[in-house]
């Protein structure tokens, strides 16, 4: 018993350094599908292929992970109920479109809740995102991780935006979550909710006058071909959830799982320092072809008064004492 035991985890030790033998009984010939709903370059599809290589290595060839970008496999809801029925095995969405499964993952999708990435990384990592992690198993999903999306902001084809009034009156593209859809209604916009894959039609064909995205996403996506108008915002600080089926996962053997999650830690670590240094290279790019505008502190204030009820309504939904365990840990993060 103690000689298995020392075996298992001189094989996890093994998997972490990429020396896992391939001759171990337990990793068997694995072809697995990721799906996103990115471009290529998204920074979630950049994550997946980083995946996918150090998977493939540390699996001595023997675990494949093909990425399809682009939404070929389906949008993010279709994609969502094919990972809990087994037919997908991998994703990574917007954590907080999950509030369609687990109420408490809207809190993700609460406006101006992270100053900053580096800030949202401790939580996530630690026993807030675990928490919302384990409400995942009973709806068929397990969550894996944590990647960068980064923080959304304003585009549109109409003018630009230098105050909270200027939203009004805008057809926005939201993502499909209450909160999104309130959020821009109470600004005074049309809220439109789509999935990611129809919006560049909708705005070259002026359906929508605009959307909302991280800068990485707006440029992979091209959105700036059919939009004039970008407003830094920073309104929503968007963490991915990369997302097995739990049917799948658990019909692995346990080294399987061990070298899917050593890749796991070595991807996330390289996604997220890559989707912030896209992040910034992707703005100074846009410059190159859109006005961009920065709302002022003052502004932003606004905005926050007028989207206060919104925020109050999802808080006492997913639970106060939520909403104060994440305001804790952030404030206890910024003090040291």
């Amino acid at each position: 018993m103690r000689i298995g035991n020392l075996l298992g985890k001189t094989a996890i030790a093994l998997c972490a350094l990429g020396l896992f033998s391939t001759v171990q009984a337990q990793v068997n010939e694995h072809t697995f599908r990721i799906s996103i709903a990115g471009a290529p370059g998204h920074p979630s599809v950049m994550g997946a292929e980083k995946w996918a290589e150090l998977v493939k290595q540390k699996s001595g060839g023997k675990m494949t992970i093909k990425v399809f970008p682009n939404g070929l496999l389906g949008g993010d809801v279709q994609v969502l109920s094919a990972v809990q029925g087994g037919t997908i095995d991998f994703t990574s969405m917007n954590s907080g479109i999950l509030q369609s499964q687990v109420k408490e993952f809207a809190i993700f999708d609460f406006p101006f809740m992270f100053e900053n990435g580096k800030e949202a990384d401790p939580i996530l990592d630690g026993a807030f995102g675990k928490k919302l992690a384990d409400l995942l198993p009973a709806k068929n999903l397990v969550n894996l991780a944590y990647w960068e999306l980064g923080f959304r902001n304003l585009t549109n084809s109409k003018r630009p935006i230098a105050k909270a009034d200027d939203i009004a009156g805008l057809k926005i593209r939201v993502i499909q979550s209450p909160i999104y859809i309130e959020t821009f209604n109470a600004l005074g916009a049309n809220a439109i909710p789509m999935p990611i894959t129809e919006v560049y039609t909708a705005m070259e064909q002026k359906i929508i006058d605009g959307h909302e995205n991280p800068f990485s996403v707006i440029e992979t996506s091209k959105f700036n071909e059919v939009q004039k108008f970008l407003t830094v915002s920073n309104h929503i600080y968007n963490p991915q959830s990369v997302l097995a089926s739990k049917k799948k996962w658990d019909a692995l053997t346990k080294d399987e799982q061990d070298v899917l999650m050593a890749a796991m830690q070595e991807a996330t670590k390289w996604q997220r320092e890559n989707a912030r240094t896209l992040a910034d290279q992707s703005l100074t790019n846009l410059k190159k072809s859109m006005q961009v505008s920065v709302l002022p502190p003052e502004e932003t204030a606004k905005i926050r008064a007028k989207i206060k009820p919104v925020i109050d309504k999802f808080a006492a939904n997913v639970g106060p004492e939520l909403v104060q365990q994440l305001q804790s840990e952030l404030e206890k993060g910024r003090k040291k």
